[in-house]
């Protein structure tokens, strides 16, 4: 523990000489941090699906560096400081894990999430979607609101129903893409994403991994067909698609 406590010491000690040292960190504010610090999570993110745990220690480290960053701004607007926002989430953390810190007592991990979701409404929370960040990614969001009203109980009991739903939208969406009107088809294709993310959730998949896995997929299959196809000194605009599938499956087997 002395270790893990000095190497935070010593973070919080380099930011306060960059902090007033430092051209580039003096300049720095929460809104010219907030994209980097974006940009630092998709990162993390990329390691994580990459199971590189080299990349996923170096990205945690950035973060880190901008969690302490946001604070030091903090503190100088004599706002909050580290302190404050450690013993925030602690003080958090423990009331809302009385089965932990209290006495009440859970079956499993499904009413731990129900009692969190109970207990944040408590706190003063108007809904239990509040804590839904706005710019999510929609894929991401979905998920999130989905899993956050399961919490309070507003969710389906099988599997099946769920799939059932997910055929009804598709039927809704084919009569809209049928009848040629822009505007319900997107509103009907939204209804079909929203449904088979909810499906995947139900079986125990993430689908913005689900989807990430794919693209990668893509990614490696099409990189491939280029590299045929440059060997063979061709553009990819100058091959039909069945030539193109020679090579598309030959990545598939790779």
């Amino acid at each position: 523990m002395k270790e893990k406590l000095a190497a935070f010491e010593r973070l919080l000690i380099i930011m306060d000489e960059l902090r007033e040292k430092c051209p580039w960190d003096k300049k720095q504010t929460m809104e010219t941090l907030r994209h980097l610090t974006i940009e630092e999570t998709y990162e993390l993110g990329d390691a994580i699906l990459d199971n590189n745990l080299k990349e996923i220690k170096g990205e945690l480290g950035d973060l880190m560096l901008h969690l302490v960053f946001y604070s030091k701004i903090g503190e100088e607007k004599g706002a909050f400081n580290v302190a404050d926002v450690l013993n925030g989430v602690c003080e958090k953390l423990i009331h809302r894990h009385p089965h932990i810190y209290g006495d009440v007592e859970v079956a499993n991990e499904e009413e731990v999430k129900q009692n969190w979701e109970k207990l944040k409404l408590k706190e003063g929370k108007t809904s239990v979607l509040e804590g839904v960040p706005k710019s999510l990614p929609a894929v991401v969001k979905a998920n999130r609101i989905q899993d956050k009203v399961k919490g309070v109980g507003f969710d389906w009991e099988e599997p099946h129903q769920v799939w059932e739903k997910v055929e009804e939208e598709i039927v809704e969406l084919k009569e809209e893409v049928a009848k040629g009107n822009l505007d319900r088809i997107e509103s009907e294709l939204g209804d079909v994403l929203f449904s088979m993310i909810n499906y995947a959730r139900f079986i125990g998949v993430n689908p913005e991994d689900a989807l990430e896995r794919t693209n990668k997929k893509f990614i490696k299959r099409f990189q491939y067909l280029e590299a045929k196809a440059k060997a063979i000194s061709k553009e990819l605009s100058e091959m039909t698609l069945a030539e193109m599938d020679v090579y598309w499956e030959e990545a598939k087997s790779i």
